[in-house]
């Protein structure tokens, strides 16, 4: 048996960094900050316990440009490196010195450091021909030493000259990456990255051409100097405790975040140290039509680094909805932290993301119900989708969803259940009864709430999907369109109301109205109603009238469904005065014209009167009229 150490040939390795490492080359900016940031939290950790001496002063770090002379700057104020420390830190691929600084200071250290992997340093080769550090050391007595490769395996290590400790990394930028020495291009990318990063970081392009104040005239004020101003939020909001936080505050951050967007509705504040660590802020935007649901506005970062905005696996489908910023240093990245890893970590946070929504919105609806409602359409589509998804946010939901009737008055689902107790189907399940389109079913919305029935609201894009789907889970519950055959079954049943026809008369309008009608499969039924109920009324099979939709939406059956006839019920009301005269008139076509009409009023109700049908529907009714 033969044991030993893998070799790593260095020749090899560096076009590996260079070229495959990070998915982007932009991400070199992110970084490169990043351990500028981590040089100078160590330096906050080592001076809080008295390990560097004397005024720690400003610590900032600052992003210097010069597209003549092809290069772009990272310094920072931190604890810079002894020449023995560049040797051990960027000498040897994949040494992490964040992690042995974690290790050294277990529990003293306050401050947030973000390396890990020890790679980060060597994103720069991806956009530079030569890249230089100069270094000086925080410690006593330590000189400044300069290191120098051009992406090859060979360097250079000689004394420099620098007057404080910190470290530059000068970056010559090679001519495949020259976008970076465009100003707008490293500004952007820097407010991607590193908007909300602990540390100061400021801009400037040194060839770009500032006016100095000019000298004030006689009577005009002084001009102030122009001041560099940070481009980057040390302290956004969701690193601050809830009760540090004013509603103003939480939306001033909300417009930091989507200066475009209007103020959300709500709010949740994630603050959790066990057993993970996680913080940030959820936002419920305004939805106010479902054509504007917009997916990937979480932004995940890690320790305030931005990572992405893909968070599937972190947040749960159906919040994908919301907007604001989650923050995790246990989230697990791989090695370009441009993506997640498997790990039971991402499930427990994607568990209580789920939960503190569930308990927020069943906070909102029992302490401000009427806000709740009020907020009804945009939450709405939050909750439904939810309900659809995720079977613990629907048991948990079932306690504050609610159906909005057609009187505007708001249900929760045993509200409803106490409110149409008699309102139940032949095998005894409730009947929800609700309406797609309050104006064109108005006719038949008008006879279930003359039976004392109540009809909910069901008009946004996700009701259809949202009905099929809870239909399933809520097993004692049926939900029927008002105009279906099921709810004229329900609608109708009157007291005590008797056909004032004779047999014959019945069987001779039946004859009447059963004309064929190209599409459609037409069955009809006489029934005495009340004489205030419409003469004609179209129904249709509910799971037909489904299956039509399904192919309307191109779901997955639609060619089957779309080649099926419609199904429809014609009720006749024989009760309707109309039908005297019409059972009166010895005019045999004016009598068939006339019965004709008023099926067609029915179809076209039910939007089943098209094409040329309709056509000689309108051309009928002006003759009729004549």
């Amino acid at each position: 048996m033969q044991k030993g150490s893998i070799r790593v040939q260095t020749e090899n390795i560096f076009p590996i960094i260079k070229k495959f490492l990070y998915s982007e080359h932009d991400i070199f900016i992110r970084e490169l900050v990043s351990n500028a940031v981590d040089a100078t939290q160590k330096l906050k950790t080592l001076s809080s316990i008295g390990e560097a001496k004397g005024d720690v002063g400003e610590l900032r770090i600052d992003i210097t440009l010069d597209a003549i002379n092809k290069t772009l700057t990272i310094s920072d104020r931190g604890v810079g490196m002894t020449e023995e420390e560049v040797d051990k830190y960027l000498n040897q691929v994949a040494f992490s010195g964040a992690e042995e600084f974690l290790e050294k200071y277990k529990g003293q250290n306050e401050n947030n450091i973000i390396g890990h992997f020890g790679l980060g340093f060597y994103s720069s080769f991806m956009v530079s021909e030569k890249v230089e550090v100069v270094t000086k050391s925080f410690k006593e007595g330590a000189t400044a030493v300069r290191w120098e490769c051009d992406g090859s395996p060979e360097f250079s290590l000689t004394p420099a000259e620098k007057e404080n400790r910190g470290t530059d990394i000068i970056l010559h930028i090679n001519d495949e990456s020259k976008d970076f020495l465009d100003a707008y291009k490293v500004k952007s990318t820097l407010e991607k990255f590193c908007k909300f990063l602990p540390v100061s970081i400021y801009f400037k392009d040194i060839n770009e051409k500032v006016e100095e104040p000019k000298a004030p005239k006689d009577g005009e004020e002084i001009q102030e100097p122009i001041v560099l101003k940070p481009l980057n939020n040390t302290s956004p909001a969701w690193t601050k405790k809830p009760a540090e936080l004013t509603k103003e505050d939480y939306e001033n951050f909300y417009r930091e975040l989507y200066p475009y967007n209007e103020t959300p509705l709500f709010w949740i504040h994630l603050n959790v140290d066990y057993p993970f660590n996680l913080t940030g802020i959820l936002y419920f935007p305004k939805i106010k039509n479902s054509y504007e649901i917009q997916k990937d506005k979480i932004q995940l970062y890690s320790n305030q680094v931005f990572v992405t905005d893909e968070v599937k696996d972190i947040v749960p489908e159906f919040l994908m909805l919301l907007q604001g910023v989650i923050d995790s240093p246990d989230i697990p990245l791989n090695v370009s932290r441009s993506y997640l890893q498997g790990d039971p970590n991402v499930k427990k946070i994607n568990a209580h993301i789920t939960k503190k929504v569930a308990d927020k919105l069943e906070e909102l609806f029992k302490s401000e119900r009427v806000e709740y409602e009020q907020k009804w359409e945009s939450l709405g589509l939050f909750v439904k989708y939810g309900m659809m998804t995720d079977d613990k946010f629907l048991e948990k939901a079932n306690s504050f969803f609610v159906m909005e009737d057609t009187t505007g008055k708001f249900h929760t689902k045993e509200e409803y259940v106490t409110a149409t107790a008699s309102q139940k189907n032949k095998e005894g399940k409730q009947v929800i009864l609700y309406t797609t389109n309050p104006i064109q079913q108005d006719a038949y919305i008008q006879q279930a709430t003359a039976k004392g029935y109540i009809v909910v609201k069901a008009e946004t894009l996700v009701d259809a999907a949202f009905i099929n789907t809870v239909e399933m889970k809520w097993s004692d519950f049926v939900f029927t369109r008002v105009d279906a055959d099921i709810a004229d079954n329900l609608i109708d049943k009157t007291e005590g109301a008797e056909s004032v026809l004779t047999k014959d008369e019945s069987e001779k309008l039946k004859t009447l109205f059963s004309h064929p009608q190209d599409g459609l499969n037409i069955n009809v039924e006489i029934k005495g109603l009340s004489t205030e109920a419409p003469p004609v009324t179209a129904t249709r099979p509910e799971q037909m009238r489904r299956m039509k939709d399904m192919a309307a939406s191109g779901g997955g059956m639609a060619a089957f469904y779309a080649q099926m006839p419609d199904e429809v019920a014609l009720t006749v009301n024989g009760n309707h005065p109309i039908f005297k005269n019409i059972l009166a008139e010895t005019n045999a076509p004016q009598q068939e014209k006339l019965v004709k009409n008023l099926a067609d009023l029915a179809l076209l109700s039910q939007g089943l009167l098209t094409g040329k049908n309709l056509t000689q529907f309108i051309s009928r009714s002006v003759e009729l009229m004549g």
